[in-house]
């Protein structure tokens, strides 16, 4: 009864629902009723019920004891057999991966190490997550440090780790606001809600969002909506329908987004016979897009959805989780767009491996949420954004930019160079900074899976980007020398493939 009646006012005003608590223990109490220990201290109740059995003191604060003292129902990790892990994977984890028959132990800077002893060059970084490569000593020692001091409190609180963030991502770029979470799909999600909260507030019952063909925007329902890939909607269907209010549009295609945008601000006569208005709502897009074959946006698409968006009072969002954080070469994708978007998210490098996500936001769209209109119980922890400061002040301090840029260049060449010697199997390499792809002809005899494997062999781990590109997305931090010993081992996987001596 006590959640039904408070906890709707619980986001709204914290304090005075802790002050309806104390008020409602406290009658509890005096009622006699028996869940008065739930909300009050032993000794209300023994003041006005002697005669009733109480809990004791130590029952209610009794100490832990010490391991192996008791006999207990549960079985520690310590006692389960470790001595196969892709046993355990087989067994006890959900196939939603397909994986690489390797179990890396542990890591440093650009290499990874597995269980027999092998290191490989990782030109993939989590996908491109670990923007300080592994084991960088700054992040390791500020992870460590907020772990002996404060973890996690919720957001019921200040803490200043959170706010220090806040301030930095704002500081570097065109928004006033952020909020944080732990995933891409989260962030997105988070800029999904406030379009259409956005939208309401303009009258808009029915709220749009224009996504690009070959996007991926994350994997909740809204967000993999959002997401232009039928292949992800596949058996997740109502009646034949993914989340409502998005349309699709092909990327880079101006004409095609200026035509769906007049139409979606076109309310139907039925619609607007009862009372219905439909509306853009935004228009959510990749600067670069990833999962999608690694593509970069236009200029002039960008400049046209920031118009469109101005001229009907939708937001513009950018999708920054992959492409943001420095790997394009500017701290974020949009600025090598000359735009600047009304919400971008950002996840994956934010937190160095470390899970957090953010969703910024600027000028109106920034006051959109309210007490209770969105959360997250994890989101911009003091540990999360301990590394997230940590990866912050590493790229300022050390100049990351510009490495990403030579780094990116020099990756650029090198993928030319290959794809100049091996025509019939590399196309023209694209992408910026160290978020390059290189697609693989129709005709090359193998897949961009397959020539992964090719290179996971010599010792060079890469990604795919979709079933034809094969994507490079090392660390923020890779050298000149590891750069050059990627290309050529990839080069080396090449010429085994099409059986030539390199």
């Amino acid at each position: 009864y006590f959640i039904r009646l408070f906890a709707p006012s619980f986001y709204k005003n914290p304090i005075m629902f802790l002050q309806k608590s104390s008020v409602l223990a406290a009658v509890l109490a005096l009622s006699g009723s028996s869940s008065c220990y739930a909300f009050s201290s032993t000794s209300v109740g023994q003041n006005h019920h002697q005669d009733r059995a109480t809990p004791s003191t130590t029952a209610l604060h009794s100490t832990i004891p010490a391991p192996g003292s008791v006999t207990t129902p549960l079985t520690p990790p310590s006692a389960i057999d470790t001595s196969s892990t892709a046993a355990l994977f087989e067994s006890r984890v959900q196939k939603t991966y397909g994986r690489y028959p390797i179990t890396f132990v542990s890591g440093s800077g650009s290499t990874l190490k597995d269980e027999t002893g092998k290191t490989y060059l990782d030109f993939v970084s989590g996908i491109a997550t670990c923007a300080l490569g592994h084991n960088n000593p700054s992040l390791t020692k500020a992870v460590s440090d907020q772990m002996t001091q404060l973890h996690h409190v919720s957001n019921l609180y200040y803490t200043p780790q959170q706010g220090q963030l806040a301030a930095w991502l704002c500081e570097n770029s065109c928004a006033d606001k952020a909020f944080f979470c732990n995933s891409g799909a989260e962030s997105n999600e988070a800029a999904i809600k406030l379009a259409r909260r956005h939208a309401s507030n303009r009258g808009i019952t029915d709220p749009v969002i224009i996504t690009a063909e070959q996007s991926f925007h994350g994997r909740t329902l809204a967000t993999v909506t959002a997401t232009a890939q039928p292949k992800y909607h596949k058996g997740f269907t109502y009646g034949g329908e993914m989340v409502r209010g998005f349309k699709y549009t092909p990327y880079n295609d101006l004409d095609a987004l200026k035509k769906l945008v007049d139409e979606i601000n076109t309310t139907p006569e039925e619609d607007a016979a009862a009372g219905r208005k439909r509306g853009l709502a935004a228009i959510m897009l990749e600067p670069l897009q990833g999962e999608g074959g690694i593509r970069p946006g236009t200029r002039e698409y960008f400049e046209l959805a920031r118009k469109l968006c101005d001229e009907t009072g939708a937001v513009l969002i950018c999708d920054e989780v992959q492409v943001g954080m420095g790997r394009s070469g500017s701290l974020w994708g949009h600025q090598q767009l000359g735009v600047e978007p009304d919400v971008f998210t950002s996840a994956k490098a934010l937190g160095g491996g470390v899970p957090i996500g953010a969703m910024m936001a600027k000028g109106e769209a920034a006051e959109v949420f309210g007490p209770g209109d969105h959360a997250s119980t994890y989101g911009g922890n003091p540990l999360a954004c301990a590394a997230g400061l940590a990866v912050a002040e590493y790229l300022s301090e050390h100049d990351i930019l510009a490495n990403v840029q030579a780094r990116g260049e020099q990756l650029a060449a090198g993928l030319a160079d290959i794809g100049s010697r091996y025509p019939s199997v590399l196309g023209e390499a694209r992408g910026w900074g160290l978020l390059r792809g290189v697609p693989i002809k129709e005709d090359a005899g193998c897949t961009a899976a397959e020539l992964v494997g090719d290179a996971m062999a010599e010792g060079l781990l890469l990604v795919a980007a979709g079933p034809s590109v094969v994507r490079f997305v090392p660390p923020l931090v890779v050298t000149e020398s590891e750069v050059a010993e990627a290309l050529e081992r990839f080069e080396k996987a090449i010429a085994k493939r099409v059986g030539v001596t390199p």
